[in-house]
């Protein structure tokens, strides 16, 4: 598979005498019409180039919905005030009262919590797998499955979901295959794969700069159009309008994203093998001792690396917070969550952002006490930082641990 992005992606450059090389803010929230009818129309469907209220749309919204359907080889694409949103709004449009819903068990803990205390709610549940055991969850599957959920890179055990077996199932059932691609973009295409919904948190790593929240769903036109109908669309009806100057400002960081995530991948790649050869145990699909490397090698599109996350463990919590508070003394990077940011972040995930799953359910997911994720960063020199890094292990007495 050969996917070379800056061939795909758009060109909004609007040529003439002042023609702008980036498409211009529209700072209204409302527009005018020339024709009352034409208002009314608008109403009814979407007119092309015409706009109503910036709930609905806006230009710039569009422009980004645009580009990041054309990231993900879909036809459309709604942006949203956050990945939650996205998630929220895309599963509220799919199921109703009385679905269920299939997840993999190692998600996002804030869309654990979604999926195992709110949405119940509203009559809509989940049943909890490990979608690697394809046997089991085709016999999960009833008349009231709707949908299968996971991430394609799982937050934060670097699981790999087997998309085109997860797609061969859906398909054979009739269900939906929604993917979170946070953790992958550019990395994986999951529709090419088979999904058929794929949804970020644009604030990781296609905004890059760790400055706003935002979200999208990459979908077909059908499912667009049923998320933004002004009657019955979750995506309109619950408001998660992205602001418009954080939509211009995701837009221009999107032309980056290969070159970030080719540098992201490169130096995480090199920490994960360096501290592997320490004798930590690490999770990183691209260390050959990953069980699901070679998967992954046939999901990735060329080019881009595997990713810019891995997880340390180091034993207990004590030890994790020690050492992350002496990395960021040292400047390896900041303690911080989130990811995708130009500084290398990293936090303890049990105890921040899966925080929200139960410690007897994170314990059979595989997430110990002594975990670490890092998001690694754009380092110039990511030598220097390992000996930073190695410098702290070895303070808090860890470098003789794993050698021993």
């Amino acid at each position: 598979m050969t996917f070379d992005p800056s061939s795909e992606i758009q060109d909004y450059q609007v040529f003439g005498e002042f023609g702008d090389v980036n498409p211009s803010i529209s700072d209204s929230s409302t527009y005018t019409f020339l024709q009352a009818e034409t208002m009314e129309e608008l109403f009814e469907h979407e007119i092309t180039g015409c706009f109503l209220y910036s709930r609905h749309w806006n230009p710039i919204n569009k422009y980004l919905s645009s580009a990041l359907a054309t990231l993900e080889n879909t036809k459309a694409a709604q942006v949203t005030a956050s990945g939650m949103a996205a998630i929220s709004c895309a599963l509220l449009q799919l199921c109703c009262q009385g679905d269920e819903i299939i997840s993999n068990r190692t998600i996002y803990g804030g869309t654990y919590a979604l999926f195992k205390n709110f949405l119940p709610k509203f009559g809509i549940n989940t049943k909890f797998a490990d979608l690697k055991d394809l046997a089991t969850l085709t016999a999960l599957i009833t008349d009231r499955t709707r949908l299968l959920y996971c991430e394609a890179m799982s937050n934060p055990l670097l699981e790999l979901a087997d998309l085109p077996q997860l797609a061969k199932i859906a398909r054979d059932h009739g269900l939906t295959l929604v993917v979170d691609n946070t953790f992958s973009p550019l990395i994986i295409s999951p529709a090419r794969l088979g999904a058929d919904i794929v949804i970020h948190s644009m604030t990781k790593f296609i905004n890059g700069t760790s400055d706003c929240v935002a979200g999208c769903i990459c979908a077909s036109s059908e499912f667009i159009h049923q998320l933004t109908d002004v009657n019955t669309g979750a995506g309109m009806l619950l408001g998660p309008v992205l602001d418009s100057f954080r939509s211009a400002s995701l837009l221009k960081n999107l032309h980056s994203l290969h070159i970030r995530v080719q540098k992201h991948s490169a130096n995480a790649a090199y920490l994960a093998n360096r501290l592997e050869t320490l004798g930590f145990r690490v999770f990183y699909p691209g260390l050959p001792s990953h069980p699901q490397h070679e998967l992954m090698k046939r999901l990735m599109n060329p080019g881009f690396g595997f990713g810019g996350i891995l997880a340390l463990d180091v034993g207990d919590r004590q030890t994790a917070n020690k050492l992350m508070v002496l990395m960021q003394e040292e400047k390896v990077g900041y303690l911080a969550v989130s990811l995708g940011y130009f500084k290398t972040l990293f936090s303890s995930p049990g105890h921040s952002t899966s925080s929200e799953i139960p410690r007897e359910e994170q314990e059979a997911m595989g997430i110990s006490n002594g975990l670490i994720r890092l998001s690694v960063g754009l380092d110039n020199d990511i030598e220097r930082t390992c000996k930073r890094m190695e410098s702290c292990i070895e303070r808090v007495g860890l470098l003789q641990t794993s050698m021993s």
